[in-house]
């Protein structure tokens, strides 16, 4: 077996089409049928089912795929290990992120003190879910990963960098301003603005929901936190964020914050990446980076909390 008959066979078995499986690889679809040609006459035994719209796994296809991915990621770690012993100044970094705020906030600063360090170094970004993420980590196409915690894999280690307790957001002009506390069912009546499903926040709003018996009136679904706070901001419903990260709207008047009765939800970021898997020095670096990035962080969320409680 050959490394690119494995990527090729790898490839096809994700897309599931050998048109698909070769843009991946970047080589003609006739290649990439000549490289899994080969790979079947040497195993002696089909790894896929053809149909006219696409390949299934046979069982053998099956097991030969979670033996290839492993052998991939050892082949790339070994690769990134010998790169290492050209120099600090190369290397290669494939990031994915799940926080739009995140890639949008403190990424570039981090990429920019990254590549001065690391000049000639191969970096890139992809945006996706957690859930996407993680399945990128697990095949070996991206080298870490910035989601929202828990990961439930048990392929997969983290580390925390941040920790949020979810409060509800209001326009000043909410008749409940003067509160602090509200309840479970005032809140689900509430016009609600929340982030759409699929995401950890979400999950656990909804969860809570599910427990005190209460169904919410949901107005908007918003990919991204900033425009749920935008929205908030320009009343038309009451949003869900976390208190850290709206302390400077809260001190600037745009937004009011309320503690969600019996909740005890904590939005949690931090970094993926396989176990076991090989920290190459570039890695290394940003992981620091990002730890630096985010005391930062804290430091300025501490700022802003303590202006609200003076206002």
């Amino acid at each position: 077996m050959e490394i690119k008959q494995l990527r090729a066979f790898v490839a096809i078995a994700e897309a599931r089409t050998f048109t698909a499986g070769a843009k991946r690889v970047n080589v003609t679809q006739a290649a990439i049928s000549m490289q899994i040609r080969q790979l079947e006459e040497e195993v002696g035994i089909p790894l896929f089912t053809r149909t006219p719209r696409r390949v299934i796994l046979t069982e053998a296809g099956e097991k030969l795929l979670e033996r290839a991915r492993k052998i991939l990621r050892e082949h790339d770690m070994a690769i990134e290990e010998l790169a290492e012993l050209r120099g600090a100044e190369h290397g290669r970094l494939r990031i994915g992120s799940s926080s739009s705020s995140f890639a949008t906030e403190q990424l570039p600063e981090i990429l920019q003190k990254l590549r001065k360090k690391f000049p000639k170094a191969e970096i890139t970004v992809f945006s996706a879910t957690s859930e996407v993420l993680t399945e990128k980590l697990l095949n070996g196409e991206i080298d870490i990963a910035f989601v929202s915690l828990p990961i439930e894999n048990n392929n997969i280690q983290t580390e925390l960098l941040y920790s949020d307790e979810i409060v509800a957001i209001a326009h000043p002009s909410h008749p409940l301003t003067k509160r602090k506390v509200i309840t479970a069912a005032e809140l689900a009546n509430e016009p609600l603005i929340l982030g759409e499903k699929g995401g950890n926040t979400r999950r656990l709003l909804d969860e809570f929901f599910a427990q005190v018996g209460v169904k919410p009136n949901i107005i908007m679904e918003l990919s991204r936190q900033s425009a749920i706070n935008r929205m908030v901001e320009k009343n038309m419903g009451v949003g869900i964020a976390g208190a850290k990260s709206v302390a400077k709207e809260v001190a600037e008047g745009k937004l009011v914050t309320w503690w969600i009765e019996g909740a005890t939800m904590n939005r949690e970021l931090g970094l993926a990446q396989v176990r076991g898997s090989y920290s190459s020095p570039i890695l290394n670096e940003f992981k620091k980076l990002c730890k630096e990035s985010f005391k930062e962080k804290e430091k300025e969320y501490a700022v802003f909390q303590k202006k609200s409680l003076i206002l």
